[in-house]
């Protein structure tokens, strides 16, 4: 594997915002499909829901229902086709790492939890490039020696 992303790369990839079109060069260039984990198709497909009820709340937050229902179909049609690639991890070892991660940066750079949890991953997957739009989890990632190309 070469790259892992992150939550922030899977969002803009699936509905336009401010960092589609860099999320889409850079999967367009991709010899491989873009590995992700059960628990980062988890969290996008939750955030991918709480935006539209957000939305449902109030107009002017999330986004609306026929959107959400967009964005999941698209990538469940992606992981069926074999664009996008399920990977099975190793758990246990996923939270040592996160436990590492955490005590090493948290108290000084302030991550959160699914920031070390992803970062985590990329490295037991053995990750070249970590892919996301998050300042913060950027510098844990390049901390860790990942590159981050966007």
């Amino acid at each position: 594997m070469i790259a892992y992303p992150d939550t922030s790369f899977l969002c803009s990839l699936y509905r336009g915002q401010d960092h589609t079109l860099e999320a889409v060069r850079y999967a367009s260039t991709m010899r491989e499909p873009l590995h992700i984990s059960a628990l980062l198709l988890l969290e996008f497909r939750q955030s991918t829901r709480w935006q539209t009820f957000l939305h449902g709340k109030d107009s002017r937050k999330g986004f609306d229902h026929n959107s959400g229902v967009a964005m999941l179909a698209n990538i469940q049609a992606n992981i069926a086709s074999g664009a996008v690639l399920v990977v099975s991890a190793d758990w246990a070892d996923v939270y040592s790492i996160s436990e590492r991660l955490s005590a090493q940066y948290t108290r000084t750079q302030g991550h959160r939890t699914f920031d070390i949890l992803h970062v985590a991953t990329a490295l037991h997957f053995g990750a070249k490039d970590f892919l996301t739009f998050d300042v913060n989890q950027k510098k844990l990632a390049k901390a860790e020696g990942l590159k981050v190309p966007l």
